[in-house]
């Protein structure tokens, strides 16, 4: 994906949302399949065929379908390899937060959230550094809880903590 605007250089670009944020948020994909023996395993295969690394891992299931959320350690060569499969993925903004050195890290993510009145949908866990986890959460407010979660010192998981040369 190519910031440069006709200005004719590789131009570096202030990464602003239309919402006038910082990129903050983790970009998921939510892949529908049927609930076949095997469709797990053979996402997995073609995403881990170009060497990304899957980062976080939901399912969804029912009796038919699947709902398979992935969170990959390069969005660009996720999104294109996802577009060009015929599958039917959809994209959402989550965040993740790294779990705290805390007794009960989770708590410490959820009490700021609490504080701001934000409602969490869903979460689950996130791998991104060796060592460290995180969570990624899709809330009903995504600016007011990173508004909560950064005032309160927690780290917000960015695309580019996920970069290989950060995983390390």
């Amino acid at each position: 994906m190519s910031t440069d605007f006709g200005g004719g250089g590789a131009a570096s670009v202030d990464p602003m949302t239309a919402r006038g944020r910082g990129w903050a948020c983790l970009r998921q994909f939510s892949v529908f399949m049927e609930n076949r023996v095997g469709n797990l395993a053979d996402l997995m295969r073609h995403i881990e065929s170009v060497d990304l690394r899957v980062v976080a891992l939901s399912i969804v299931d029912s009796v038919d379908c699947v709902v398979a959320r992935v969170i990959v350690n390069n969005y660009e060569r996720g999104h294109e390899l996802l577009e060009l499969s015929g599958l039917a993925v959809f994209e959402t903004d989550v965040i993740g937060v790294e779990l705290p050195d805390e007794p009960q890290p989770l708590v410490e993510v959820c009490r700021p959230l609490l504080r701001a009145e934000v409602n969490i949908h869903y979460a689950y866990p996130l791998i991104y550094r060796k060592g460290r986890g995180g969570v990624a959460i899709y809330v009903d407010d995504i600016d007011q809880a990173l508004r909560a979660l950064e005032s309160s010192d927690l780290k917000i998981i960015t695309e580019h903590d996920l970069t290989d040369d950060h995983y390390l």
